[in-house]
């Protein structure tokens, strides 16, 4: 199975975890998919200063800056098989 077949199927498995992920283990895996999908970050921050969810998002996604899909896409995976257990 190629690197993209297994991210696709991570995708898949982190809908059916055992328990739900902390909150800044959510934002690692959406930050790791958003470098992984679309690569550097190519979005405004968000102008509502008080939307908090949208600014740990974006933070998240931005900390990436630089760091290869393939790389982001085995680190997403490593990151749901130790979450599956």
């Amino acid at each position: 199975m190629d690197l993209k077949e297994q991210f696709e199927k991570a995708v898949a498995e982190s809908k059916s975890l055992p328990e739900r992920p902390s909150n800044d283990t959510l934002l690692q895996l959406y930050s790791l998919y958003k470098q992984a999908s679309e690569g550097d970050i190519n979005a405004d921050p968000p102008s509502n200063p008080f939307d908090f969810v949208a600014k740990a998002k974006y933070e998240a996604w931005a900390g990436l800056k630089g760091k290869s899909s393939t790389d982001a896409m085995t680190e997403y995976v490593e990151l749901i098989k130790k979450l599956k257990g």
